[in-house]
């Protein structure tokens, strides 16, 4: 059996006092698994995604990424340079002038050159249909362009796992659609939060849904 790429065990969490978000909640990701998360607002699935990448820490339990669990800060550098998270929105995300700086930025901070980084950003921007993009002006782009280029930001990191937090969220049919087709081609195992049933019925082989601090089928 392959061994789980993330694993949550037994991890509770809260946000003080008696505001409890997860309750001895246990999670697996295996390779090649395509996992959507279902779940009313608030219910803390956000947080879910971020406590895979420590941008929160449990108040108990376990979280293993890649086979070694992570604790403290330094345990997870690895980890976010492994696993992707795409926020839920995107202006989150792109805080450079133009497009290719933006994709360029996790390339450099691996320790590419710049033009290594700069090589790899048009790369993953051709690979993602929007070559041309690289001088635009990224808070000028449509919602949807945005979120295609926030998913170029994680790409060009080339990570193994794809965390993607509501990606059609506030997006038009058209939009969505795009989106849906674009993260259907790629070949990362993946989580993805997400209301939309186009894209849990075309992106994810199985769907939990988070109830009571708690992972269920739906």
């Amino acid at each position: 059996m392959n061994e789980p790429l993330l694993e949550l065990e037994d991890v509770h969490f809260s946000y003080g006092g008696d505001r409890r978000v997860l309750c001895g909640l246990d999670f697996h990701l295996g390779p090649g698994e395509h996992v959507g998360l279902v779940g009313g607002n608030g219910c803390g699935k956000t947080t879910f995604l971020h406590l895979l990448v420590g941008l929160v820490k449990p108040t108990a339990g376990t979280v293993r990424v890649f086979g070694k669990a992570r604790r403290q800060e330094g345990d997870f550098h690895e980890v976010r340079r492994r696993v992707g998270l795409v926020f839920q929105d995107a202006d989150d995300q792109l805080f450079c002038p133009t497009v290719l700086e933006d994709v360029a930025f996790g390339p450099l901070n691996l320790g590419k050159s710049r033009q290594e980084a700069s090589a790899a950003a048009r790369e993953t921007l051709r690979g993602l249909g929007l070559e041309g993009f690289e001088d635009r002006v990224t808070y000028n782009l449509s919602g949807g362009e945005k979120r295609l280029v926030s998913l170029a930001t994680v790409l060009a990191m080339k990570p193994q796992v794809l965390l993607l937090d509501e990606p059609t969220g506030g997006l038009d049919a058209e939009a969505a659609q795009r989106v849906i087709e674009t993260v259907s081609g790629l070949p990362h195992a993946s989580i993805i939060v997400s209301h939309d049933p186009n894209v849990l019925d075309g992106l994810t082989n199985r769907v939990l849904a988070l109830r009571n601090g708690l992972l269920a089928e739906p």
